[in-house]
């Protein structure tokens, strides 16, 4: 008997998007991500005196992302192209 726990997979975001779409959609999901981390960082601080979190990590991760992301998306603009995305999210429930 498998007791592995099974991943749920969740489709957010599949279509063909302009280049100005695309990159409100991406970087409004990427803004997101590290206004969270960056508020949890903050709160561990606060509450805990922890500056290290890897919340922190996660934060320049994403700012690398973003950056990357715009080079991408600037390029695809400047060649008159529209850009495919397919995000597809796992969530696996875990024991505690």
């Amino acid at each position: 008997m498998n007791n592995e726990p099974t991943p749920n997979n969740f489709l957010l975001i599949d279509g063909v998007f302009s280049t100005d779409d695309a990159r409100n959609v991406l970087m409004t999901l990427i803004n997101n991500k590290i206004q969270f981390h960056e508020q949890d960082s903050l709160s561990r601080k606060e509450r805990f005196g922890d500056s290290h979190s890897a919340g922190s990590r996660r934060v320049d991760e994403l700012l690398q992302t973003r950056a990357d992301l715009a080079t991408l998306i600037d390029h695809a603009q400047s060649s008159g192209e529209r850009l495919s995305i397919s995000c597809t999210i796992e969530v696996t429930r875990v024991p505690e």
